[in-house]
């Protein structure tokens, strides 16, 4: 089964679940009215009116489990998931409504007039029923509200997991009642409206904790210790330097990430993005979410020279090679070759190598003196002279001259695939030279700038040589 289908099956079974409760709702109303009317019971009108806000509250649910669940459109880009949020509100305010009305009337039943109760064992029964009824469904709600993280099914879980409480306090005032009419002990009947104000008790305790719920997420507040674990999270994932930002919304069932993380600005676009999908992988371990991550360049700790230096030619788009700085005197001496648009005049090359030398000198290196050799960088495509422009006898002196020098160069084995072109009246040359695997790439780079210069001692009309080095284990 795909994710579509997942989520289709999740939407139908939290639209059963909310059906379902508005069916036991209506039961459970039809139950606790006929009783209140039987009886004369405070405790049991409370509890029908009770039940009466829950029906109310149960058909609220199912709406808004419908509205929920229907996706991102044009007008709601973060989806529906508020629907829920809202919808537990309003249930909230049904039940504190439900409580000052039992409050009010309790009081006038204690202080002000007497109303006259006729319990019943049929009617202790029958609560005992509803009873069983709210638990069933409140914990096959609770069940399917954890499944799904609904929110409207879980304030409706609790609602009636509230009215299990509250029967049974009813069921104790309405035996009180009737236990003082069997025993001849009046001041027993004060025991139906003191069960009254202990369900009004019940009822805003838990709708003050279900108020504060519905109204942080309402007010987008982020739950409570969920932001310091995904800031936790990332930054020990390798590769971010630090994370500077985590928000969290939460709209029904689905919750938002924004993550600001630092990372090394030398970073290619290719890693960044592989550090970005880690990171909403990461968090998603975390708890389910929509991730969006921004990214912030930054100076690692102990960052080299050499990077530093490539930062900054990076930011400015410039490119550079053969980097390298000595020291001399107490001074720091730094060199590079700058590649710039074979188009631009020597006056605006040199103002981009001269704000790049400014640049560099401001690096905590201590004021380096920066000398920068200037190049054409490479787009034109040439063309070879002639069939090809392949001088086939040049090559080959050229391949037994590199093959007579592995005396002079020990860390050299042979060369092979030497070609020499004429290439717009220059002479060029390339080869593959083979040599041990296991030399440092420094030792190797040294050896073969050697042989291209000694290529071009012996044939002086050669312009340019490249020499591509292998591991001799590999030819």
């Amino acid at each position: 089964m795909n994710s579509a289908e997942n989520l289709l099956e999740g939407a139908r079974e939290k639209k059963r679940a909310a059906l379902w409760s508005v069916v036991s709702a209506v039961a459970l109303v039809s139950l606790k009215v006929f009783l209140s009317v039987r009886t004369g019971s405070l405790g049991v009108l409370s509890e029908a009116l009770h039940s009466s806000l829950d029906l109310i509250a149960a058909i609220i649910t199912f709406l808004s489990v419908h509205f929920a669940d229907q996706p991102a459109d044009e007008k709601h880009p973060y989806g529906h998931g508020k629907v829920e949020n809202f919808s537990a509100f309003v249930e909230t305010g049904l039940l504190l409504l439900t409580a000052l009305y039992i409050i009010w009337e309790a009081f006038q039943r204690l202080f002000f007039r007497e109303a006259h109760l006729t319990p019943t064992l049929t009617a202790i029964f029958i609560l005992v029923c509803a009873m069983a009824i709210d638990l069933l469904r409140a914990r096959a709600l609770r069940r399917v509200a954890r499944k799904f993280m609904s929110e409207a099914l879980e304030a409706d879980a609790l609602h009636f997991s509230t009215d299990v409480w509250s029967t049974f306090v009813v069921i104790l005032g309405i035996a009180a009642v009737w236990a003082g009419e069997r025993r001849g002990t009046p001041w027993l009947r004060y025991a139906d409206p003191i069960a009254a104000l202990a369900v009004a008790g019940v009822i805003i305790w838990v709708g003050s904790r279900l108020g504060k719920r519905t109204l942080d997420a309402l007010l987008d507040a982020a739950p409570a210790g969920l932001r310091q674990s995904i800031f936790t999270a990332v930054k020990e994932l390798d590769g971010v330097l630090d994370a500077e930002r985590v928000r969290v919304r939460r709209a029904g069932n689905r919750y938002f990430v924004d993550v600001t993380i630092q990372v090394p600005r030398t970073a290619s676009f290719e890693q960044v993005h592989a550090l970005s999908d880690a990171v909403e992988h990461r968090i998603a371990e975390i708890v389910p979410a929509d991730v969006m991550v921004h990214m912030e360049p930054r100076a690692p700790a102990g960052e080299h020279l050499f990077e530093a230096i490539r930062a900054i030619a990076h930011r400015r788009g410039l490119a550079i090679h053969d980097l390298s700085a000595h020291q001399a005197d107490g001074k720091l001496f730094v060199e590079l070759h700058l590649e710039v648009d074979e188009q631009q005049s020597l006056r605006e090359a040199h103002r981009r190598a001269t704000e790049l030398e400014e640049e560099i000198r401001k690096l905590p290196s201590g004021g380096a003196q920066v000398n920068i050799h200037i190049e054409p960088l490479g787009r034109h495509i040439a063309t070879a002279a002639g069939a090809g422009g392949e001088m086939k006898e040049l090559s080959r002196a050229v391949e037994k001259f590199l093959n007579g020098l592995p005396k002079e160069f020990h860390e050299l084995a042979n060369c092979h695939d030497v070609r020499a072109l004429e290439v717009e009246h220059h002479i060029l040359v390339s080869c593959h030279c083979a040599m041990d695997g296991s030399l440092p790439i420094t030792q190797v780079h040294d050896v073969t700038a050697a042989l291209e210069d000694r290529v071009k001692e012996k044939f002086p009309q050669i312009f340019r040589v490249t020499i591509h080095p292998e591991p001799e284990e590999e030819r």
